[in-house]
């Protein structure tokens, strides 16, 4: 099986996407996971271009690392000078990482227009650049920036520049789409034509090994990773999440997904392609963005399944809608439930929490989740909600308490600001029970009023837990007399559960939420 280099940039180029920030400490623990998944190359950033990378590079230094060698980035030397009295080289050395990577010229357009010197004089500091670092005793992958422009542009000057650093000692040569404009096919016939013989005695162009970096400008990026890997290269550059400047760099975990469980090659240690999931939510975490939950593979959303066609197939056959196993990834199947869903869709969530119903059983809840969706209810991130609605329609099934009735009162008294208060009047076991309670606001008002009711008799609601709360105005046209809905979150010690209101009143809505949520605690989450 044919092992192709996974060279990671997440902690360099990915930190160039807006709003993905990293800081020295989030490097060290990002390049510590990478490291277990077992990566190749791990590309630090840029020493002595600011302060957390020179603080990554002198951790990185005494660490021990099992599976990836330690890169640093920066460019060739300046036009006026050598490489041997030149800052950005200097910094290379004193990251005293065993390998760099340079990126150099290659198209014509960067050579006269913004870097304002000779073609000439870049092949020049390309080849001394590598041969310098080389002599230094460091590995040498050298990028070169804007490949496939500059060969579109002018075929000939492209393939010096490879030559120049192929001369220096590079070992890898990395044919960047930087501006990520070049599309599949593009590329396959720019890489046919400079690493495939003319003829049967001739050596091709490019008799070295290479690989691919690219951008994803024209949302080409993995498939033009992918493309290059079939054509030869023996490295894949890019980022976890596909993170990076402008539109992102090509995503790591789907091409080493695909290249895993597709392509028939090897990119990991053994058995670590499970660990793609948790990998590519983990580094999210660590950047403390959200997770984009419809990535391929990695997702949420990867392997939901929301059509009631959809999920009838799959319960015969987990085949028929999914290209491979969630768990050769560590994802996981899921089902949604909305107004499009089938009695399939309700068989699988009754499974999966655990409650008894059967066949026909499922079918009025699927007609009131139907109804209640026209009417602006959201069921497929409350899912609480859904479980209890078939928990009820479970034989023998009693419900922990039952609302008589409730009233909220919100006073502005001077001296004291907003005032809220709530009254509710619960069923518990036959007993008739009536409490009031004060609050922040007329939810907290009415959550505290029901959990003083029901304490007494559920001691465990002391440990649930309101975690987040959503409004969303469903038709702002109506303008105050519009529907809204509530979502809310909660959570205890071992659990986290969502449920669902809605109602042109907020608080009729809130109290289904937040009556939902609890019965759902004490009921089934445990």
């Amino acid at each position: 099986m044919t092992f192709i280099q996974i060279y990671d940039t997440t902690l360099r180029d990915g930190t160039q996407s807006e709003g993905f920030t990293l800081s020295a400490n989030d490097k060290v623990r990002v390049a510590q996971r990478l490291d277990d998944i077992g990566v190749a190359f791990i590309e630090g950033g840029w020493p002595g271009s600011n302060p957390k990378d020179v603080e990554f590079f002198e951790r990185a230094r005494d660490m021990q690392w099992k599976n990836a060698l330690i890169t640093a980035f920066g460019s060739t030397c300046r036009v006026k000078g050598g490489p041997e009295d030149d800052a950005n080289i200097k910094a290379l050395l004193d990251s005293h990482t065993p390998v760099c990577t340079i990126f150099g010229k290659t198209w014509k357009l960067h050579v006269t227009d913004v870097l304002l010197t000779t073609l000439e004089d870049n092949l020049r500091i390309i080849e001394q650049s590598v041969a310098y670092l080389k002599a230094n005793g460091k590995r040498v992958i050298y990028d070169a920036e804007h490949f496939f422009d500059g060969y579109k542009a002018d075929s000939s000057y492209a393939l010096e520049t490879l030559k120049a650093a192929i001369r220096g000692g590079a070992e890898t040569v990395v044919l960047c789409d930087t501006n990520g404009g070049t599309l599949p096919w593009e590329l396959q016939r720019i890489i046919s034509e400079i690493s495939t013989p003319l003829n049967p005695g001739l050596k091709p162009a490019l008799a070295h090994p290479f690989g691919i970096h690219t951008h994803n400008d024209s949302e080409c990026a993995v498939v033009n990773s992918l493309t290059a890997v079939r054509e030869g290269a023996i490295q894949v550059q890019g980022t976890i999440n596909g993170v990076g400047e402008r539109c992102g760099n090509a995503n790591l975990i789907s091409i080493m997904a695909d290249l895993e469980l597709k392509m028939g090659y090897q990119c990991l240690p053994q058995g670590r392609i499970s660990h793609l999931y948790d990998l590519s939510h983990f580094v999210a975490e660590v950047a403390n963005i959200t997770p984009d939950e419809h990535l391929p593979f990695v997702g949420k959303s990867a392997f939901a399944h929301k059509g009631g066609v959809h999920v009838a197939a799959m319960r015969r056959s987990a085949q028929s809608y999914q290209h491979v196993a969630p768990e050769v990834v560590g994802n996981k199947m899921r089902v949604v439930v909305s107004d499009l869903s089938g009695r399939g869709n309700l068989l699988s969530k009754a499974e999966e929490h655990g409650v008894e119903v059967e066949g026909e059983e499922v079918l009025p809840v699927l007609n009131d989740i139907k109804e209640l969706e026209s009417r602006g209810f959201s069921f497929e991130a409350a899912e609480a909600s859904v479980a209890m609605m078939l928990k009820r329609q479970e034989y023998g099934y009693k419900p922990p308490f039952e609302l008589v009735d409730f009233f909220v009162n919100v006073e502005h008294r001077q001296g004291r600001g907003i005032f809220a208060e709530a009254m509710v009047k619960v069923r518990v076991q036959g007993e008739l029970l009536h409490t009031a309670a004060e609050g922040n606001g007329p939810v907290n008002a009415m959550d505290n009023a029901l959990r003083k009711a029901l304490v007494g008799y559920y001691p465990q609601l002391a440990n649930f837990h309101l975690s987040d709360y959503k409004v969303r105005i469903l038709d702002s046209d109506h303008g105050t007399g519009a529907i809204t809905r509530v979502l809310i979150d909660t959570r205890n010690s071992t659990a986290r559960w969502s449920t669902v209101g809605a109602s042109t009143n907020i608080i009729e809505a809130s109290w289904r939420a937040l009556a939902d949520s609890m019965e759902y605690g004490l009921m089934v989450a445990h």
